[in-house]
């Protein structure tokens, strides 16, 4: 099931971005991807991975892009969301 939501949570992402950044199918593909990586990995460990003390300020531009995204500016919340990914995986 969670590989299945990823994989539908990048599909949506990618389609949004190619419909030159429709909002709702952002948002769907964000709630998506992280539904699907909280099946894979666990609640708990998802949970510990993005509040860890060293990746706190990825983990607050990542969400804080889904929140903008949310709001209707999805060119600036995918700018802040893919800073914050980086930012969380390197």
């Amino acid at each position: 099931i969670g590989v299945g939501l990823v994989g539908f949570g990048l599909f949506f992402l990618l389609l949004g971005i190619l419909l030159y950044f429709d909002s709702v199918l952002l948002a769907f593909g964000n709630l998506l991807f992280l539904s699907g990586l909280v099946f894979i990995i666990g609640f708990r460990r998802t949970f510990t991975f993005f509040f860890q003390r060293p990746k706190l300020k990825g983990t607050s531009f990542f969400f804080g892009g889904l929140i903008v995204v949310l709001m209707r500016w999805p060119i600036l919340g995918m700018m802040l969301e893919v800073y914050g990914f980086i930012s969380l995986f390197r």
